[in-house]
């Protein structure tokens, strides 16, 4: 399974992901020039895309939904709901092919199930996803804007083999940050987002033994850093997990998830009492 995050923030978000030879996005919030340029950046053609899936309604996630639907012949799926809301939003415009889902159903490609998770966010009928690799067993939760640590949410986390995360804001940052009073109490409150310490003590309390690598991501320009999330992240999980942190206005490299069965087949073939370790100069993983 490969993930490239194509842009990641409060100015717009989509996260491409290809398993075999099913590709979908993810969100819509940066334009169809920008999402075809950066897929081209790694070999990859929109056209190709066969879904783009919605999380919510807010604006950077859809600002580009209609463009990029009209443009490149993209199915839609989102819930009622949130079709509701963004279709009175003037960029929108016409929709003609819409896959209507409910949030916690689950959606079904060639090879591959995306389990749809109701969130806690201050959208409509926000969903996060878990995106489930039929043939390998490959699991890859994309899991942003969550608004709090919810129930249930830990019982996901602990299948996967990686996660990109939202990691908005470091609690001092915001604290004492130029922001409105409604807005950091918005922000910091059960409908907003996680914060660097909520992000890692999820993955750190959670995430089971064949997590792979953690992408922090929806990094608040004013009230965090990639250095300081990333150093937050790292001081709880264990270090044979990688940290990566999606860029907040450009792509990053691809992100690639080992098979579980690859895996245990290396594990079994190792000599007992000897550990297996990457080199530190390899930044990602393959398949």
């Amino acid at each position: 399974m490969e993930v490239i995050s194509l842009q990641s923030g409060s100015s717009g978000n989509c996260v491409f992901v290809r398993i075999g030879q099913t590709r979908l996005l993810f969100d819509a919030g940066i334009s169809g020039r920008k999402t075809q340029s950066r897929l081209a950046l790694h070999g990859h053609d929109v056209h190709d895309v066969d879904a783009l899936v919605i999380s919510h309604d807010h604006s950077d996630h859809i600002a580009a939904l209609g463009p990029l639907h009209r443009r490149f012949g993209l199915p839609v799926y989102l819930t009622r709901p949130t079709h509701r809301v963004v279709s009175k939003k003037p960029r929108t415009g016409e929709l003609s092919d819409v896959r209507h889902f409910q949030a916690g159903q689950t959606l079904e490609f060639p090879g591959v199930t995306v389990h749809t998770i109701p969130t806690a966010h201050d959208a409509v009928d926000g969903v996060c996803f878990v995106v489930e690799d039929l043939e390998s067993g490959t699991r890859f939760g994309l899991m942003m804007d969550l608004g709090h640590c919810f129930r249930g949410l830990s019982d996901w986390i602990g299948d996967l083999d990686a996660i990109m995360i939202e990691s908005n804001y470091d609690l001092p940052m915001l604290r004492d940050g130029f922001y409105p009073r409604h807005l950091k109490e918005r922000i910091h409150g059960k409908g907003g987002h996680l914060s660097n310490d909520d992000a890692s003590k999820l993955v750190r309390d959670h995430a089971g033994q064949r997590l792979q690598w953690v992408c922090l991501a929806h990094l608040s320009d004013e009230n965090n850093t990639p250095e300081l999330a990333v150093k937050t992240c790292r001081a709880q999980v264990p270090a044979s997990v990688q940290i990566h942190c999606a860029d907040r206005y450009d792509t990053t490299e691809p992100m690639l998830i080992r098979s579980p069965k690859i895996l245990a087949k290396r594990s079994s073939s190792a000599k007992p009492g000897v550990r297996i370790q990457k080199a530190a100069s390899e930044q990602f993983l393959f398949s």
